[in-house]
């Protein structure tokens, strides 16, 4: 069987898209350009007549850019649309269009129904107002639907991102199988790596990794930074300086550093990891017991089962999360019982705790900060004075008065730094920190596809690429939100 050119029957229509490409280039390059050459003849024309001559030349190549960029848009477009119609025979990129159909099917789901119903979904529905932030979403979600659809329910992946497959060892993008079984998918779509495995697969396997531990390890760093940074804010004096002087001091330490010392074999064996675990983890459920405890306050007969049975759940997912083997603590020296293993609900392997204490630890102190920052400002505000007037407990005036009214800085930050918590990812896992050798994350396979970089990029520049795409849409998406909450 022949290998796929990344085209296949649709190459006629490259040297259109090299053309518009070429022409938002061009143009967008000159308007820059431009920006920096100052007007001529402002003082003999007159500051109407030039600013009026110059506006409509930058204008004219504004409009030829926009043009170039809107048809490299629709052929690209039109090339994923083919691609779902004629699979391989439009190439490589039509089989990975093909491919990708479960998520192309769960993304117009999503923006049909969100478009339909955004006057009714708040801040997220005023979100499809802005197009920076649907696109920043649409690339967010190509990635989570990947994540789930392809890395659970390998719907996407076309081969097993562990089997090494004979004679594929670092073949180019499109290579054919020499030996392949009638069932079996008759390409490496990206080529193979170093160990022969399918780069394509190893891809959208990477995708869910990053889609687990990315915004989970920012939620409980948010649970930490909330918990802390909202008393330390709202008190202020001793409490503010003690719990500052700790941000401050963990701040100071150079994060690949922090990261380094957290997964060394010999750190790790100290159970250090597995303590850290044990206190950061708890934030969430103590975040929710006063949270609960406050707005029930009034009302002990509904507060008490209510508090019992969530506390009772939140509780059991904490102790399954920092139990490992029937364990809290495991060393060679001794070992702490932890929950049973017929009562744990599920087992976080140690290198992946590890990875996600260090994240939790490292991003903590900057939300404590920004969180402190917003409760000094908030608590000044005329609503928070009344709610005192009421009687109204500190940790209710805290919780439902200044938190709910810091919400739209709090969000932008949150989707800002689940790119960081990405990128923090992909630099472990470049470095070879943490995860398994054989993880499919994104740095660990950049990391293996860069000591034949020369000879074979495709294997390190595809998950670049993805990281690269997910971490400019998180930054999109935190623009869009920005910029919609600063309408509200």
């Amino acid at each position: 069987m022949e290998a796929l050119t990344w085209t296949g029957s649709m190459s006629w229509l490259n040297p259109v898209l090299w053309l518009a490409v070429g022409i938002m280039a061009v143009a967008y390059v000159v308007q820059i350009m431009l920006s920096f050459i100052p007007a001529a003849g402002v003082r003999t024309i007159g500051t109407g007549g030039v600013a009026a001559a110059n506006q409509g030349i930058t204008g004219l190549i504004g409009k030829v850019g926009a043009y170039g960029f809107f048809a490299s848009l629709g052929l690209v477009v039109l090339y994923l649309l083919a691609g779902v119609v004629m699979g391989t025979g439009a190439g490589i990129i039509g089989g990975m269009s093909r491919q990708f159909v479960p998520v192309w099917i769960a993304l117009i789901v999503t923006f049909a129904l969100s478009i339909k119903f955004k006057r009714k979904l708040g801040l997220y529905g005023k979100l499809f107002d802005s197009t920076v932030g649907m696109i920043g979403f649409a690339l967010v979600m190509f990635w989570v639907f990947t994540g789930i659809l392809g890395g659970v329910f390998d719907l996407v992946i076309t081969h097993d991102s562990l089997s090494q497959v004979s004679g594929m060892k670092n073949k180019l993008p499109g290579t054919a199988l020499a030996r392949a079984e009638p069932a079996d998918y008759q390409w490496f779509l990206l080529g193979g790596d170093n160990l022969a495995r399918d780069v394509f697969s190893r891809l959208i396997k990477g995708s869910w990794v990053v889609i687990q531990i990315a915004p989970m390890a920012t939620i409980f760093a948010f649970m930490v930074g909330i918990t802390l940074g909202l008393p330390a804010g709202y008190y202020g004096g001793k409490l503010d300086v003690f719990l500052s002087f700790l941000a401050n001091l963990i701040l100071a330490f150079p994060v690949i550093l922090i990261f380094y010392l957290l997964v060394t074999p010999e750190i790790v064996l100290t159970g250090l990891p597995s303590y850290m675990a044990i206190v950061l983890f708890v934030f969430p459920l103590v975040f929710l017991a006063v949270l609960l405890n406050s707005r029930l306050y009034t009302q002990p007969s509904l507060r008490t089962p209510v508090m019992i049975v969530i506390l009772g759940v939140i509780g059991w997912l904490y102790l399954s999360m920092i139990s490992n083997d029937g364990a809290l603590v495991k060393t060679l020296t001794y070992e702490i019982p932890g929950l049973p293993t017929f009562l744990d609900l599920f087992d976080i392997g140690p290198g992946l705790l590890v990875v996600f204490v260090a994240v939790v630890f490292v991003n903590a102190p900057t939300v404590f900060r920004i969180v402190r920052g917003l409760a000094l400002d908030i608590k000044t505000r005329d609503y928070v004075a009344a709610a005192q007037t009421r009687g109204e407990g500190p940790w209710y005036i805290m919780l439902w008065e200044i938190l709910p009214n810091a919400r739209g800085p709090l969000i932008v930050d949150f989707c800002l730094r689940i790119g960081y918590t990405t990128i923090l990812l992909g630099t472990l896992g470049f470095f070879g920190l943490g995860l398994e050798s054989e993880s499919p994350d994104w740095g660990t396979t950049i990391n293996a596809g860069r000591r034949l970089l020369s000879l074979y990029p495709h294997a390190a520049i595809a998950p670049a690429l993805a990281l690269l795409s997910l971490v400019l849409g998180l930054n999109l998406l935190a623009d869009g939100l920005r910029e919609e909450s600063l309408r509200d």
